[in-house]
């Protein structure tokens, strides 16, 4: 079975990934994709090419129904330097080439697209840094079960390695509020919460 990630059309690419993640046919996926805006016809219209332009809400629905980043769809992400071919795209996506597309829409720093605007590269750094705060978080968490766990044991051998892992959340824990606080400068509301607590 060819690979969706490789193949040059968006259709093509969520017919293989849907066979790929075990729906047999449209129907099967138009049903484990709730909301009704993905419908049987509509996938077989967007597999065959008839439908080239998909919505927004449809685009995000199939892909979150097949598991797959979106990115996957809309570019030939197993061919990372084969140009965009997505139709209907204004000529600023001319030439650019699926790993660009894929940096430009997760908006990656330090990556193959390089921000045209300052404002564009202000916005990818509090991206960025908004995803090394929930990654600060989680490793907060994480250290925190450990701590939680040395400490029920009861074992008095892991004094030491609970000193350490306090001392190593203390460190997290002040570097997540110091990303915080940098975000809420940034105009960002509601940082200073973890949204998991």
């Amino acid at each position: 079975m060819a690979d969706f990630r490789s193949e040059t059309s968006i259709g093509t690419r969520i017919r293989l990934a849907r066979r790929e993640r075990g729906y047999r046919t449209t129907a099967e996926l138009a049903n484990a994709i709730p909301g009704g805006n993905v419908t049987e016809a509509i996938l077989e219209n967007i597999e065959s090419g008839r439908k080239a332009d998909i919505s927004v809400s449809q685009l995000l629905n199939i892909a979150r129904g097949l598991n797959v980043p979106v990115s996957m769809l809309l570019a030939p992400i197993g061919m990372p330097g084969a140009e965009l071919d997505l139709p209907n795209l204004s000529e600023d996506f001319t030439g650019m080439t699926a790993a660009e597309f894929d940096s430009w829409l997760s908006a990656t720093s330090a990556s193959a697209y390089r921000p045209r605007l300052a404002s564009e590269r202000a916005d990818i750094e509090i991206l960025t840094s908004l995803r090394e705060l929930g990654t600060l978080r989680r490793e907060i968490d994480r250290l925190q079960i450990v701590l939680d766990t040395q400490k029920a044991s009861g074992d008095r051998d892991l004094t030491a390695a609970n000193a350490e892992v306090q001392k190593r959340l203390d460190h997290i824990s002040r570097e997540a509020a110091r990303v915080s606080e940098l975000l809420a400068s940034a105009g960002l509301t509601d940082v200073t919460k973890d949204p998991a607590a």
